[in-house]
This record gives C-alpha cells, sequence and structure tokens, in this order.
C-alpha cells in the first residue's frame, strides 16, 4: 500500500474546498493500493513526509509568496527528510489571488533543494474564485494517486 500525503493551507471555506477536492481525487474507487492522509501545514512535520510514498502541496499566494504555514512546515521538515525522500514525488496547488508566479518560485526552490520530484508543472488557480478550481484540483490528486497506484511514479 502506497501512502499519498497532502498537505494544504486551509484558511478560508473556498481553500478548504479544494484540500477536499484533492481527498476526493486522491481516494478515487477505482485506487486500490493508496492510502490519503491530508494534514495543514501546523500539523505536518518530517515524520509524515518520511512515511509517505508521494506528496501533494496546496498553499494561498500570500504577498506573492507561499503561506507562512506551508513555510513553517517546510522549515521544520527540510533537514529531517533531505537525505531519506530524495526523488519523492510531488505536486502543488496554489490559489492565487495575483499570478502566483512568485509563490511557485518560493515553492520550487525548495523542492528543488529537497530533490523531490515533480510530476507535474504547479497548478495555479489564480484571479477571483472560479467554482471549476475544485475540479481541476480533484483531478490534480486523481492523477498523483492513479500514478502511485500504477508504479508510474
Amino acid at each position: 500500500m502506497k501512502q499519498l500525503l497532502i498537505v494544504a493551507h486551509t484558511p478560508s471555506s473556498n481553500t478548504q474546498a479544494l484540500s477536499d477536492a484533492a481527498y476526493r481525487g486522491a481516494t478515487h474507487t477505482d485506487l486500490e493500493n493508496v492510502r490519503c492522509v491530508v494534514k495543514t501545514p501546523f500539523e505536518a512535520g518530517p515524520d509524515d513526509v518520511l512515511a509517505c510514498d508521494g506528496i501533494l502541496l496546496g498553499t494561498t499566494e500570500n504577498l506573492g509568496y507561499m503561506s507562512g504555514a506551508l513555510k513553517d512546515f517546510f522549515d521544520r521538515s527540510y533537514y529531517g527528510v533531505i537525505e531519506e525522500k530524495q526523488g519523492l514525488p510531488c505536486a502543488l496547488y496554489i490559489r492565487a489571488g495575483l499570478d502566483g508566479t512568485g509563490t511557485r518560485r518560493a515553492v520550487e526552490s525548495i523542492v528543488s533543494g529537497l530533490r523531490w520530484r515533480w510530476v507535474q508543472p504547479p497548478l495555479i488557480l489564480q484571479g477571483r474564485w472560479q467554482e471549476d478550481f475544485a475540479a481541476q484540483v480533484e483531478e490534480l490528486g486523481l492523477y498523483l494517486a492513479f500514478s502511485l497506484d500504477n508504479g508510474i511514479v
């Protein structure tokens, strides 16, 4: 059984809906060999990363940067996982009020230092809230879990 860890910052009902959508995708009924754990960045830590086979990160864009919560997660986890989790399959979604590029760059820099492996480019949900944002994140969760389930990543 593989484990997918979703670490998502959810300060609003919309961002909670995104986290819920990621979980829905990652627990699709066709998946047989993937277990999904969802935690906020404040709850998650290095032990969670060490226990997972893939990670999906979710953050808001705050002043052109990732949420302080996700940064805190990286600060607490980085050195505890850097050697053991090189090559960890990962994906990212960003709920961006602006363009999300600063947030993307910041997370990509940390992920590069950890030597994790992107399974697809970060998903940036930009501008005013749109109902299809949740569907896009659900699809991202499904694709990552499906890739783990089938040994693709």
